[in-house]
């Protein structure tokens, strides 16, 4: 912490404002986020969809229904 703090203090008023006027000019065209996130988004959502519609409708899977009505209590039989 302490380099970091001695290299701040020594930036002078000048070095400031050429990293600002740097920083300024720099113009940036649209990065991979900008083109192709949204895409991708929608491709994971609609991915995501599929493969859950495709589980709950076709694989069989009880989903932890409440046994209550299904089960019928055996006799208790003393040994």
């Amino acid at each position: 912490m302490v380099p970091l703090t001695s290299k701040l203090l020594a930036l002078s008023g000048r070095s400031i404002r050429q990293i600002a006027a740097r920083h300024a000019h720099h113009k940036t065209g649209p990065d991979f986020h900008d083109r192709y996130g949204t895409a991708i988004l929608a491709g994971g959502i609609v991915f995501c969809a599929s493969i859950w519609t495709y589980v709950c409708t076709q694989t069989g899977i009880t989903w932890n229904l409440s046994p209550i009505g299904k089960i019928t209590p055996e006799d208790w039989r003393p040994e």
